[in-house]
């Protein structure tokens, strides 16, 4: 291998070209967990300088922060220190007096009786301490000194007493182990609820004793960057788990199944089956509580990455009605299963709703048109007579005011005959504004008020010129007619032809032309 890489180089690698070899797929690293599944927060304070004094300004909570093993060692070395150092105290009392030369001398008066050694004087500290008094050893009443010092040892012994035993007793009954027997499902889920989709997971109390006004919070721990470029690690978002409605408030006898609808509001907005598989978070779950047998407030903790999210998984139904109870079967507390599921985020399916419909388009135009090409208002006599290319303007002046005299007229008339033939009518909010302010005047005679109605208009206009009615008299007359006569039109309902209904100066106009 040296010699081929003298050779052609130190890039020349061996490639091993065997088809049976396979290759698995890279592991996918485990990643940090803010918090464990136990509760615990990988959380460790270091560099802190100057600042570890402030321990042991609380040296009780610090005390009862340490771990079982160093609350032991503390508590045996604190005992036995304190009783060699107050059994040294009368042994150098006895010594200082020479009561330890003069031991078995019965003439002699000592300090403290039958003390003439370390050993007797340790004794007599331990039959003092604890009060057992075998009435072997004792203090006389010529030591002053052995009476102040018996005064300080007994105060001393009540205050280490009670900072040590104090602090064993909060120790041993902090609810931390009543947290153990709260569980939290492995997984959490994502599925519909109420036809909105949620995402849920279960909490169960393992005990009888229930846990009094019990509270659960959802914080969402992702990374993040704002929109000024600023980079926050770990950001906390509060996730909605009922607090509006009272949801969050537990009555924790069974297990329960804890929901957080995913809404506009919810940092979940746009969160989809795909996205998910590439998505970095952690939801953290606390349960808060007080323990009814000791009055203690309890914390349990734990936490989902987004490998134990299950998208379209629902929880197993773990309770069960038996013969006067309800079976709680915990066998089943983590199992899930699957079911049906949209694979798409909230975000996408409240866009693609609210999209128009490219079918119902040209339908609703077409029915618009066809509906406005039907009715008409009185205006569409006025419109009409526009379109006609100004036929008006070519009458002469006269009788353009004559037809502008009787406009009034021929529009009441043609009214009062809509009002008789009409199919369908409608209010007066759907005329124009010109017959709305015509209706709203008060008119003195019945005979003058109007009928706001609408016009089926489809022939033909109601006005025509001079020069029309005579090209429509030199047409043929069919003998047969195809299509049907408005039976409301106002030129044919006074006589059989139209020039039998203009006067008789016209008439004799239209003779001459």
């Amino acid at each position: 291998m040296a010699a081929l890489r003298r050779k052609f180089g130190e890039d020349y690698q061996v490639v091993n070209t065997n088809r049976a070899t396979t290759f698995s797929a890279p592991v996918k690293k485990k990643r940090q967990r803010f918090v464990d599944k136990n509760g615990r927060c990988n959380v460790q304070h270091g560099n802190l300088g100057g600042e570890s004094s402030r321990y042991l300004s609380d040296l009780f909570t610090t005390l009862v922060d340490l771990k079982w093993r160093w609350n032991m060692l503390i508590f045996l070395l604190t005992y036995t220190i304190a009783w060699l150092v107050m059994a040294s105290m009368w042994w150098i009392i006895a010594y200082i007096r020479g009561d330890l030369n003069h031991g078995h001398d019965a003439s002699y008066t000592p300090c403290v009786a039958n003390v003439y050694n370390f050993p007797s004087a340790f004794l007599f500290f331990i039959e003092t301490e604890a009060t057992i008094g075998y009435g072997y050893r004792y203090i006389t009443e010529k030591c002053p000194e052995g009476i102040i010092l018996f005064l300080f040892q007994s105060l001393m012994g009540s205050i280490v007493d009670a900072f040590l035993i104090g602090c064993m007793f909060i120790k041993m009954s902090q609810p931390k182990k009543r947290a153990e027997t709260l569980m939290f499902s492995q997984d959490a889920v994502i599925s519909q609820r109420d036809g909105k989709l949620c995402l849920m997971f279960r909490v169960g109390n393992l005990r009888n004793s229930h846990m009094v006004s019990a509270q659960i919070r959802c914080k969402l721990i992702k990374s993040r960057q704002t929109p000024e470029g600023e980079f926050l690690p770990l950001d906390q978002c509060e996730l909605d788990v009922g607090f509006g409605t009272g949801a969050d408030q537990l009555f924790l006898v069974s297990p329960l199944t804890i929901c957080h609808e995913i809404n506009p509001k919810s940092p979940f907005f746009d969160l989809s089956q795909r996205s998910l598989m590439n998505e970095q978070f952690e939801i953290v779950v606390i349960l808060e509580g007080i323990v009814e047998t000791t009055g203690m407030t309890c914390q349990a903790r734990t936490s989902y990455t987004e490998d134990e999210v299950l998208w379209g998984h629902r929880f197993l139904p773990v309770m069960s009605l038996e013969e006067g109870f309800f079976r709680v079967d915990y066998s089943q507390f983590h199992i899930t299963f699957e079911v049906p599921t949209p694979a798409y985020s909230v975000k996408e399916y409240e866009e693609k709703n609210s999209l128009p419909s490219p079918l119902s388009t040209p339908a609703r135009t077409e029915s618009h048109g066809a509906r406005r090409d039907r009715v008409f208002s009185v205006d569409c006599i006025n419109i009409s007579e526009e379109r006609r290319g100004g036929t008006g303007g070519r009458l002469p002046s006269k009788l353009q005011r004559m037809s502008s005299s009787g406009k009034e007229d021929l529009q009441r008339k043609v009214l009062l005959l809509s009002s008789q033939h009409s199919e369908k009518a409608c209010s007066t909010g759907d005329l124009p504004l010109k017959l709305q302010r015509l209706s709203s005047t008060q008119v003195s005679g019945p005979e003058n008020r109007l009928t706001l109605k609408s016009l089926k208009v489809g022939f033909e206009p109601m006005t025509q010129s001079t020069g029309d009615l005579y090209q429509q008299s030199l047409l043929p007359t069919p003998t047969l007619s195809t299509a049907p006569v408005p039976m409301h039109s106002p030129l044919l309902s006074a006589g059989g032809r139209p020039e039998d209904n203009l006067p008789a100066k016209l008439r004799k106009m239209n003779a001459d032309r």
